[in-house]
């Protein structure tokens, strides 16, 4: 059933006899789900204020429209999604409400924060099919702003998405990224300085083929200074060179997961510690990539493999991004479970929302 207004929206989940799919341009199926399918189309701008840094837009929007309205104004989202379809083999345009509903977060994470940092307003259609419309449109107006970020990363599990509100930044005009040339268990440490430094860095991972990368962003003088300290902190780790034109591929490819497309295997995202992160990687074998600072790990597996095993022990939690065997979520602490079992009944009482979604 394909929604194109929250009123219909509205009378789909309060006529639904059983269980509902919610996908928005479907390419993230992450996790088991069934039911009668709710493609959310619900479309376009109904705000936007260079000026403010806020925009206000239909959850079913696809986000390469979102992105070139702000880029044909010099903003961009604070959070830099990354587009995960080609990689999980699913076909379709990412919508900037499924974006919201994964909490899709980049590599800016380590410097402007998560999806759900973001922001500042979401409108929904809970499990009743009642509308609940929290936080603002502007900055400045956070009421309910909790509740927000909760919907954020709830993976339709709690309410439909009809609407989401962001605050934005300005794009920046230039960046460099300074590469060490270092193995991926070896480049935690490397990046852990980076990002202790006062340079402001703005990206800090792992891309096979590169090395350990790390991003500054800015004003054309600023970022060539700043690129020159960081290449000087570095250079004991490993050999280090400065790119500049033509690094956003880098960071294209990192946030997009292009060296994983197409590589048979299980696709495995872990967000630990990032001192752990050496000691993780060397248990798990594979082929990895490492962003926010090694806090985030992306790898590739052998089909059936269980990287939760694997990887153990570690702090933090495993997904199975791409493949068939267990569950796709970490299983939660018994505590952590009845509040996110508490949290589903109130919003959604009939259990209908992408059931076993989130197992």
């Amino acid at each position: 059933m394909k929604i194109e207004s929250e009123a219909q929206l509205v009378e789909a989940v309060r006529d639904a006899t059983g269980p509902l799919m919610v996908r928005g341009g479907g390419t993230r199926p992450v996790g088991r789900c069934v039911g009668e399918t709710l493609e959310i189309a619900i479309s376009g701008i109904s705000l936007y204020e260079p000026g403010a840094l806020t925009m206000v837009v239909g959850a079913g929007t696809p986000l390469a429209e979102v992105e070139a309205a702000l880029a044909a104004e010099g903003q961009r989202l604070p959070f830099e999604p990354g587009q995960w379809g080609a990689v999980l083999g699913a076909a379709g345009q990412s919508t900037i409400g499924g974006v919201v509903a994964a909490n899709v977060s980049g590599p800016r994470r380590v410097q402007a924060g998560a999806c759900r940092d973001s922001l500042i307003g979401v409108r929904f259609v809970d499990g009743r099919g009642d509308v609940i419309k929290n936080g603002g449109r502007v900055m400045k107006n956070v009421t309910g702003y909790d509740l927000s970020k909760l919907m954020a990363g709830s993976w339709g599990t709690l309410g439909v998405l009809s609407e989401v509100a962001f605050k934005l930044l300005p794009a920046a005009p230039t960046q460099a990224t300074v590469i060490v040339d270092l193995p991926a268990g070896a480049a935690q440490v490397a990046l852990a300085a980076a990002l202790g430094s006062p340079f402001d860095v703005s990206g800090a991972g792992w891309v096979p083929g590169v090395g350990a990368v790390v991003r500054v962003e800015g004003l054309a003088q600023s970022v060539e200074y700043r690129a020159a300290k960081l290449a000087a902190l570095l250079e004991p780790f490993g050999a280090t060179r400065i790119e500049q034109d033509g690094s956003g591929a880098i960071w294209a490819d990192l946030r997009d997961l292009a060296p994983f497309i197409g590589k048979p295997g299980d696709l495995w995202r872990l967000s630990v510690k990032p001192s752990e992160a050496a000691d993780i990687i060397a248990r798990l074998g594979g082929e990895v990539m490492l962003d926010w600072g090694g806090g985030l790990i992306w790898a590739v597996l052998p089909e059936g493999a269980d990287a939760r095993a694997l990887a153990a022990p570690y702090s933090g939690h495993a997904t199975l991004m791409r493949g068939t065997q267990g569950a796709a979520f970490q299983p939660e602490p018994a505590p952590v479970a009845a509040l996110s079992a508490g949290l589903r009944a109130q919003f959604d009482p009939r259990g209908i929302l992408n059931p076993g979604r989130m197992s």
